[in-house]
Formats: C-alpha cells, structure tokens, sequence
C-alpha cells in the first residue's frame, strides 16, 4: 500500500539527501592522502567517534528490525546491548592498548604481526563478504520504509539510496564518514525520542490501559530461561551478544576504524565507552517502540493492512499512518540517517581493507600517494554495487533481523577466535593454525547447511539456534588451537 507524501515532507527528504551530497563535496577538498581518506589523519575529537561508532551499532537494523523483532516476539535483543558494557571494559583495557601501540589502520595488519600473514587473509576476506551482507540488510530495511511513500519498486529505491551513499563516502572518506554521522544520529535520536512519546501518550493515556496486553502476553519477557542452545533462549542471545560484541569492538574495521580516528589511547577508549553508554538506551527505546505498537494495533497483523505480513512492516506502517505533516518527512529522514550512517562506514572500512590487506601488500607494494586515493575511491564504489546486489536478493526475507544475525555468525566467528589467539600470544604453527581455521569453516558449514536431514542421517544435523553457529565456530578454533599448544609442549 502506498501512503501521500505532503510537499513539505518531500522537501525535507530530498533537502536531507543534498545536504548529505554537499558534506561529501566540502571534505572531498580535505581528503588528500589515503591516510586522511582511512582514518581522517587521526585528528577526530572522542565524542564525535563515539557517536560515529555508536551509529555503527544503530542502523536501520534497530529502527525497523528491533522494533518488528519486539512486535512478534519480546525484549530478547536488550540481552544484545546489555552484554556490550562488560565487553567494552574488557575492549578498553586489553585490547586498545595493543592496537595503539603498533599504530594500526587496518586490524587485520595486527594479525599478521601476531600469528602470520595467512590470519590477516583469512580474517581480512572474511570481514569483506560479511560487511557486502551488512550492506544490503541496512539497504533493504530502509528502503521497505521508503516503497510505503514513493511510486516505485523497492528495487528502483535500493539503488537510489545505495547511489547516493556511494557518492559521498568515496569523496569525502573517513572524515566525511564520521561527521555526517554524527549530524545523522542527532536526526536518528530525535526521531526515536518523539515517537517513544507518542505512543507513551497512546498506550497509557489511554482508559483502557492498552499495554497491559503486552503485559498479558509477556511482550516484556526476555526470553526463555531453559538451558537450551537449540531455541532463542536467554543463554542463546547471551553466547551470542558477547561473541558477537567481542567481535565488532575487537576484530571489526568497521569499528576500530572509526576509534583508530583519533589522537590518543585515552580518546580511542572514552569513544567507545561514550557509544556503548548512547546504544543501550536506544535499544531501550526501540524495543519499547515495538511493544507499544503491539498494543497499539492490539497484536493483531491482520488489521492493519492485508500487505502487512510481518513486524518489520509495521512501524513504517505507524509512520505513514499516524505521524502529522513534516513529523513523516524528519522521520523518513531519520531512519534513512540511520542506514546511511551504517552503510557509509562499511563502504570505507572495506574499501582500507582492500587497500591496505590485499592491493597493497600483494599487487602494488610501492603505489603512490595519487594512485591510493584512485584505488580507495574505486574499492569504495566496488563494494557498494556488490552490497546493492545482495540487497536487491534480501527482498524475500522473513525477518531482517534474523537474516543478519546469521550473517554475522557464518561471517564472524572465525575472524574472532584468530584475534583471541593473537591478543593472548598463543603459540602454534602456521600449519595448526590454518587447521584451527579449517575446523572453524566446517563447524560453519555444519551450523548452516546441515539441518532438517534425511531420517538416515538426522543424527548428524545441526540442531544448534543459527545465531551462535559463530560462537560455535569460534570455540572449536580456539579449542584446537590450545589442543595444539598443550601438544607442542609436550613434544
């Protein structure tokens, strides 16, 4: 169904974009060297990375998929954000120290340091194909929204917004990157603010108290408690949002990125902390946002609208609704902010990888200053096509959120165990280390491919919730790994 845009909406949105547009084209003046492209020559302030970062965390996946995930189920994904704070102590005290004192730009450099030049590989390729996946789930949550009010496909919007992101982060790099983010989380808070308040007013204002029906119905609940590994249960998102938060502050370019920015080990901590401390109150919010809209439309899909089928749907279904005039168009912008914020970073930070991690240290050892820009720039426009066409796929999607949660566990938990390793000096050959890795691909490939078999070979299938198949991966490298230590001792 498609929803009227009034004219002071459009002018909001489209304003929104060419402003945007014209950020790029100011810091495409000051981005004249690969270092100033990759981490803005270090001269970022604390607060303004902490926000970058924190963006990083809040995209479109939170303001569409966190809601819908709390519409149909319950607060489950607050166990995410609650694991981040002891993960970022232990970030800030044992890891930032070692990434500051070797002066690295991409992390996967560290890894070669540590364990040798095939982690680096591993690692570095890795994190490529899974920020390709994170590109298109932000591309395509966002542009579900924007299909409810313009006359097109949701193809034809994929590639508009995916274009216009393109544009800027290849022009401006890493600087352009962090200060549209920080005005794009400013537009991203205020929006998620005003329509907590909003429906704060309708659900309990209101006679007949509508939210005791997500009370009734144990909305709030953060799952089940059973130990289980085979559902979503409360040990199930804890394994999850540890490793996985382990994973973005340690063993992510997307965030070490944008904390390598500044000037000192003291302001590369105070950033991350300053994003943790935004983040988990905004996941507050926006499971709040989807718990009170299943009030709201009293948990019932169907009365709606009959194209609404599943709860990623319906809080841009609130919006188009029951926003008024000009609140429609800043939300829109809101929401397009926090995609572009995510999407931005994951373009630059893939691009330095590239860069640094492959055509550098593999093809062109003594490339010029000139030519780095051309080959960062031209990464930057590869990789968002790639996350385009991957987005363009994701349309069939039941949930989003379950989609990147799977996504980041294939992806992601291999690049975190050979970090461990490598943050605590674990000592193994390069042989062991690549059959370390190996096992970790085929617990992977067994976590995600091997289900539901044949009853003759029921036995050997997964029966493990996808979202920990990272988690799963990482233990059995890190397993075999210390199995090899204890091996190497004795011999």
């Amino acid at each position: 169904m498609k929803y009227d845009l009034s004219t002071i909406d459009l002018v909001i949105i489209v304003s929104y974009g060419l402003v945007l547009l014209a950020m790029g084209i100011y810091y495409f003046k000051k981005s004249k060297t690969s270092e100033q492209f990759m981490v803005a020559g270090r001269s970022i302030p604390a607060w303004a990375a902490g926000i970058a970062v924190m963006s990083t965390y809040t995209s479109s996946i939170s303001y569409i998929a966190v809601p819908g995930k709390a519409f149909d189920d319950n607060w489950h994904p607050l166990i995410f954000a609650l694991t981040a704070i002891p993960v970022t102590w232990f970030v800030t005290q044992f890891v930032i120290p070692h990434y500051r004192k070797h002066k690295i730009i991409s992390v996967y450099s560290y890894l070669e340091e540590k364990i040798g030049g095939w982690g680096r590989i591993y690692a570095a390729f890795s994190f490529l194909l899974f920020m390709v996946g994170r590109v298109a789930v932000i591309l395509y949550l966002s542009s579900i929204l924007l299909t409810s009010f313009v006359n097109t496909d949701i193809g034809t919007v994929i590639l508009i917004v995916g274009a216009v992101t393109i544009i800027y982060t290849l022009m401006g790099g890493m600087e352009a990157v962090i200060w549209t983010d920080v005005m794009q989380s400013v537009i991203m808070i205020g929006g998620i603010f005003f329509v907590g308040y909003v429906l704060i007013a309708e659900v309990f204002a209101q006679p007949d108290y509508l939210i005791q029906k997500a009370l009734d119905q144990g909305k709030f609940s953060l799952g089940d408690s059973s130990f289980s590994f085979g559902d979503r249960t409360i040990w199930v998102m804890l394994i999850y949002g540890i490793t996985e938060n382990v994973r973005n502050l340690m063993a992510d370019q997307n965030f070490t990125q944008k904390y390598s920015s500044v000037a000192t080990e003291r302001e590369a901590k105070k950033s991350v902390w300053i994003a943790m401390l935004i983040y988990l109150p905004l996941t507050i919010i926006f499971l709040f946002i989807g718990t009170a809209l299943f009030s709201y439309y009293g948990g019932n899909l169907h009365i709606l609208d009959e194209t609404i089928t599943k709860g990623d749907e319906v809080f841009p279904f609130f919006i188009a609704t029951e926003l008024p005039m000009g609140v429609k168009g800043l939300m829109i912008s809101a929401i397009m902010a926090a995609s572009m914020s995510t999407v931005d970073s994951a373009l630059n930070s893939s691009a330095t990888v590239w860069y640094i991690d492959f055509y550098k240290k593999y093809i062109d050892p003594n490339i010029s200053k000139k030519k780095s820009l051309v080959i960062l720039r031209l990464s930057t426009v590869i990789w968002g096509i790639l996350g385009i066409g991957f987005a363009l796929l994701m349309i069939k999607a039941k949930s989003a959120l379950d989609v990147w949660w799977q996504i980041s566990g294939i992806f992601g938990g291999g690049i975190l165990g050979l970090f461990l390793l490598a943050i605590y000096n674990v000592k193994i050959t390069r042989v062991q280390g690549i059959l370390s890795v190996a096992f970790s691909i085929i617990i992977i490939i067994w976590g995600t491919f091997l289900r539901e078999l044949p009853e003759p070979y029921s036995w050997a299938q997964c029966t493990l919730d996808p979202i920990i198949i990272g988690a799963a991966s990482t233990a059995g490298l890190i397993g075999l790994a210390l199995f090899f230590v204890v091996l190497n001792k004795r011999r």
